[in-house]
């Protein structure tokens, strides 16, 4: 909740948190970029480890770093917080997808993957909408405190229930997929890591970090009531309910039609579109756009995590994860340091073709990996 409410709140808040205007970039992608650091080692971990004393510290020091920036204002102590916030998300992101996968086999990874999507998607939809409307009402500091407290039940709740899923060595399920991860060896794989990495510059980077600028330029009137907090927060529901409702839809139809890439092209294709619209800025192509790429970055972020349970084998499945989440954090730390950096230079609306440029790359690559690859099930 701590991080979906700053991206909610921090762009027309950055007074309450003690930081100028143009820090929001460097705040909302300092955690992405130290998980470039430690999305490789916790996959690592988590082939060695037990899966549930990862997750679960992880979770604990998720509400430590959102307690801290209720507790402190500033530039330097945000940014610590933040710092922290990338180490417990690497630990939550990395294990999860990895504990999923587990939890499901080949002829249904792409169902489970996209029920966790769902409840992903659920939870940080419910984080930005509830953040937003707590700032305008109780303010950024009281909400921040919430946010700790929720998310530190959230771990607790995982202390009681979350079961072990690693398996002994003789439990090891068969899979087809490969032992190495290099792009020589396993060039699908590195497909998939560029899928996921324009996919999060796109959706958690440019358009999550500048919602609430689209809101204050297109969406708000002087006469109606509700803040530019809330209304962005609606939005987050709106985006978050058609990414809950995508995301099973995505995996399950690629498990039942065998082929991801096909799959994937289409929602790469929808992602284009949703920018396309986006850029116009009218209200209605504005709203409709931001739920169209909804659509498409939730399947899509089922679709690479299934892709990648295909392309390698048990042994590799932390690191795998941990790669693919490597290349999703670069792009989303990017996106906000991107589109702050243009903003001087090309509107909001140049910023966002340039993004429906992107899924049109990831078009291209799916099309190619249609034709080039012949694995089972993708």
């Amino acid at each position: 909740m701590g991080d979906a409410t700053l991206y909610t709140v921090l762009p027309t808040h950055t007074a309450d948190a003690g930081i100028a205007l143009g820090s929001v970039g460097i705040i909302l992608s300092a955690n992405r970029i130290i998980r470039l650091f430690l999305n490789g080692p916790a996959g690592f971990a988590y082939d060695r480890l037990p899966r549930r004393w990862l997750f679960i510290p992880a979770l604990f020091i998720g509400a430590l770093s959102t307690a801290m920036y209720a507790a402190w204002e500033g530039f330097l102590p945000l940014l610590m917080g933040r710092l922290l916030w990338g180490l417990a998300w690497s630990g939550i992101w990395v294990g999860g997808a990895t504990i999923i996968l587990d939890a499901s086999r080949d002829h249904n990874r792409g169902h489970w993957t996209g029920m966790y999507q769902t409840w992903f998607f659920l939870g940080g939809g419910l984080g930005a909408s509830i953040g937003g409307f707590l700032t305008d009402w109780l303010g950024y500091v009281s909400t921040m405190w919430i946010g700790a407290a929720l998310t530190a039940l959230g771990a607790l709740i995982a202390l009681f229930l979350l079961p072990e899923t690693r398996p002994n060595s003789g439990e090891i399920p068969v899979t087809l997929g490969k032992t190495s991860l290099t792009l020589r060896d396993n060039p699908d794989l590195w497909a998939t890591v560029v899928l996921q990495a324009i996919n999060r510059f796109v959706i958690a980077g440019v358009l999550m970090a500048t919602m609430a600028l689209l809101v204050e330029r297109y969406l708000t009137v002087p006469q109606f009531t509700l803040g530019i907090g809330t209304i962005t927060g609606l939005l987050m529901v709106g985006r978050t309910l058609f990414s809950t409702l995508a995301a099973p839809l995505g995996g399950t139809l690629s498990d039942k039609l065998g082929n991801r890439w096909l799959v994937s092209l289409v929602f790469s294709l929808i992602g284009a579109v949703s920018m396309g619209l986006i850029s116009w800025s009218t209200p209605i192509a504005l709203i409709s756009g931001i739920l169209l790429a909804a659509v498409a970055s939730g399947s899509l972020q089922t679709l690479v995590t299934a892709l990648t349970g295909d392309l390698v084998n048990f042994q590799q499945r932390g690191r795998a994860i941990g790669l693919l989440h490597t290349s999703g954090d670069l792009g989303s730390a990017l996106g906000p340091l991107a589109a702050y950096a243009l903003l001087p230079w090309i509107n909001l609306a140049g910023i966002y073709w340039i993004c429906c440029g992107l899924y049109l790359l990831s078009a291209l690559l799916t099309l190619f990996q249609m034709g080039s690859f012949k694995g089972k099930g993708t």
